[in-house]
């Protein structure tokens, strides 16, 4: 009787062949289960990367930009020259129209009112005796006591009497405005912008001393390029914001229309009319805005929705929890608001993606938190 012994190598070779069995075996049994590893990841989205087309009122026409200006504003200037003995007024304080605020000293026509008074007491003496006089001649010459050529010569005086008085008085109401005009008033009710003038100043007639704005409307003086002309009318809404309140918007109407462009720029002038009621906004701040030359209702989503590194817009829509790449068509933009219309390809209450994530490719399953 014999007993087979086999060698350790022999074994190792038999447990390697049943390995290879076993490998092959579960490669042809494993050919019908799905590869785990070829399926799509899910990628993690916050949900403050998402947002819907919404219809909103979309706002078009050309942009503006350009400063505040006083709707209203005057200068007070000195009526007659001399040295200015006071002014009252500074800098940002309100004033009233027709309120005195200062004097300009002028001696010669405090004198010059007191001969001009002086002169119209000896007319109205003068035309006294020449209207007696003549009243005598007349009576005289119905007694037959003088001639009617006389009487003529009396009434002639008494004539130049009269126009001397009226001669007289004119030169004392003259004399009187120019002395009222040495009081200093305020042209208009608002408020003192500037003040070119100070107490002790000689002054000539018509020297600039103080200016006031009224700070109740104030006017937007903008430019539009000249090709988008079409687009303007007088009345026209225009919103704007002003440097300086940046999370307030303004709005005014079109008030005037240059009718000329400028010859270098190529650019229009317009004048908007602002009520600034309350006071807040100040002369001379920078405005930018649009005008309101068209409005229509449109599907709108975030620009940053928006990828347009491709031939053509595209945004990453969200069905259920899958991303398709859908192409777009776009309109106005409002830059402001940060929205875009969506002309075609999307439907209100469509979710998109905005931001980095816009970029996820087509077909990914996506989990929102």
């Amino acid at each position: 009787m014999f007993e087979i012994t086999r060698s350790p190598s022999h074994q190792i070779t038999r447990f390697a062949a049943a390995a290879f069995l076993a490998a092959a075996a579960s490669a042809c049994g494993g050919s019908d289960a799905p590869d785990a590893a070829a399926a799509p990841p899910t990628v993690v989205v916050q949900r403050d990367a998402l947002a819907t087309a919404t219809v909103v009122e979309m706002q078009t026409g050309p942009r503006v930009s350009g400063q505040l200006a006083p709707g209203r504003e005057a200068t007070a200037r000195a009526e007659v020259g001399g040295s200015v003995t006071s002014l009252n007024v500074e800098e940002g304080r309100p004033v009233t129209r027709g309120a005195a605020v200062g004097r300009i000293e002028a001696r010669d026509l405090q004198a010059s009112v007191s001969s001009a008074e002086t002169g119209v007491t000896s007319a109205e003496t003068a035309l006294t005796i020449a209207a007696a006089e003549a009243a005598r001649v007349e009576s005289l010459v119905k007694g037959g006591a003088m001639a009617e050529r006389d009487l003529d010569i009396a009434n002639n005086a008494v004539a130049g009497a009269r126009a001397q008085l009226a001669a007289a008085r004119s030169r004392l109401t003259s004399a009187r405005q120019q002395l009222s005009d040495t009081v200093l008033r305020a042209p208009l009710s608002g408020v003192v912008s500037e003040r070119t003038a100070n107490t002790g100043d000689v002054v000539a007639p018509g020297a600039a001393l103080f200016t006031v704005i009224d700070p109740s409307s104030m006017r937007l003086e903008a430019s539009v390029p000249s090709d988008q002309m079409a687009l303007l009318r007088v009345g026209a809404p225009v919103v704007f914001t002003v440097r300086g309140y940046p999370d307030q918007t303004f709005t005014g109407r079109i008030e005037r229309i240059s009718p000329q462009a400028d010859p270098v720029t190529r650019q229009v002038a317009i004048f908007v009319a602002i009520p600034n009621t309350g006071g807040r906004l100040l002369s001379g701040l920078f405005a930018e805005g649009r005008v309101n030359a068209e409005a229509h209702r449109a599907i709108t989503v975030p620009l940053a929705a928006l990828d347009e590194t491709g031939s053509a817009p595209t945004v990453a829509r969200v069905r259920g929890n899958t991303i398709e790449r859908v192409t777009v068509s776009t309109g106005a933009r409002d830059n402001d608001r940060e929205i875009v219309e969506i002309a075609s390809g999307l439907n209100e209450g469509d979710r998109v993606l905005v931001g980095a994530v816009k970029s996820i490719a087509t077909g990914t399953t996506i989990e929102i938190k």
